[in-house]
């Protein structure tokens, strides 16, 4: 197609928009896509679980949006969180609040002593087993949602040239398997592959600018003859198509 220099520019515009993110607010993209609903509720999982008197810890918490809305008690929170400009933000925002703020890079290495926990809550970010195990209590809970290792391949495929993934290790089988033999009995899990539309180019290249990991080296500039693509698709569909992987896991410690 024709790229011409209006569109360039409001490709860079979008790009420019993408660097006043911070936290976990996605609330930019409202009504630019539309992913479809899970077939269950982190959210409920975790106040079905989650009690009053708990010590609880939130690990990558982002900007603390989803921790603030179980509305623990703040003086029994820990968090941890490895991007430092969210981490500046949560000293600010939450430390003054009475939580617990740990930066925490690699999360093999938690800053907490052993048996710390009553219930560990992790949402989309990695973590040790063999540490959830270590800080949580006996009959501790850890509950986590991930984004699997399918994740977005469709439109990572589109965007980025030659694109390639190391592994495909990060499935639900595999990680209950792992809490299994780490004495954790399950209580929960499901898996899903949602469909996820966008419906401009603004939203598609805010989105693949805040989760970089999944668009390694995107920018606008580099990539124009992709982006000429996918305005295509979008004139031709009314959306850019792409596909979710997520699953959850809900095990109590033997």
């Amino acid at each position: 197609m024709n790229i011409t220099e209006q569109l360039i520019q409001s490709w860079l515009d979008s790009e420019q928009n993408q660097k006043d993110f911070i936290g976990w607010d996605f609330s930019y993209l409202k009504g630019k896509y539309e992913q479809e609903p899970l077939p269950w509720s982190y959210y409920s999982h975790v106040t079905e679980h989650l009690k009053p008197t708990h010590q609880l810890l939130d690990m990558g918490t982002g900007g603390g949006e989803l921790l603030q809305s179980f509305e623990h008690p703040l003086s029994l929170t820990s968090v941890t969180e490895g991007w430092k400009k969210n981490y500046h933000y949560l000293i600010k925002q939450l430390k003054p609040k009475g939580v617990n703020v740990q930066f925490v890079k690699e999360d093999d290495h938690l800053n907490f002593p052993d048996d710390s926990f009553d219930i560990v809550l992790n949402s989309h970010e990695s973590f040790s087993i063999n540490e959830v195990r270590r800080v949580l209590k006996p009959n501790g809970w850890f509950i986590t949602q991930q984004v699997g290792d399918l994740n977005g391949l469709t439109l990572s495929s589109k965007l980025i040239p030659d694109f390639t993934v190391d592994s495909f290790n990060l499935h639900l089988s595999t990680v209950v398997s792992k809490l299994r033999a780490a004495g954790f009995k399950v209580l929960y899990q499901n898996e899903a592959y949602p469909a996820q539309r966008f419906f401009d180019m603004d939203g598609l290249i805010y989105y693949a600018k805040t989760i970089s990991w999944e668009f390694p080296g995107f920018s606008v500039e580099t990539h124009l003859p992709q982006l000429g693509a996918l305005q295509e698709e979008l004139e031709r569909n009314g959306f850019i198509y792409n596909q979710e992987h997520r699953f959850i896991v809900a095990v109590q410690l033997n």
